[in-house]
């Protein structure tokens, strides 16, 4: 694999929850070249990243020590809805921000800061928290 394939994999095993960047994943390559842990070659111009034996019996071993550490991000989707559900928020935020005139930007604001009210009644356990 490639740099930009490892942090789409990275991403996708994670759910969307983490998605690396260039300057994660790099020096993190380079980092396990030195350990001789992955091996580097270029094919079509780009670098390509492969375990080596060194690496897979590293791997083998620390698996047999710890869980998967993508497994959970596997197993929280309620997390995951919740973290779109932010990331479509945040946009909408943007928008209200960059394009709103006053009345809207206070209306946005109210919405806010109910929304927060609410989350937080929630984790309370009110009986006042609209369904």
């Amino acid at each position: 694999m490639h740099g930009y394939q490892l942090m789409q994999a990275i991403a996708e095993r994670t759910g969307g929850a983490w998605t690396p960047s260039p300057g994660a994943i790099y020096p993190t390559i380079s980092q396990l070249v030195d350990e001789g842990l992955v091996s580097v070659t270029r094919d079509a111009g780009r670098r390509v990243v492969a375990l080596t034996d060194a690496g897979r019996a590293a791997l083998d071993e620390e698996r047999q020590l710890r869980p998967d550490p993508f497994a959970a991000g596997q197993a929280e989707a309620e997390v995951m809805e919740l973290r779109h559900a932010i990331l479509g928020l945040h946009g909408a935020v943007r928008e209200i921000a960059r394009s709103a005139d006053p009345t809207q930007s206070q209306a946005a604001l109210k919405v806010l800061r109910d929304a927060r009210r609410a989350l937080y009644l929630i984790l309370a356990e009110d009986e006042a928290v609209p369904q």
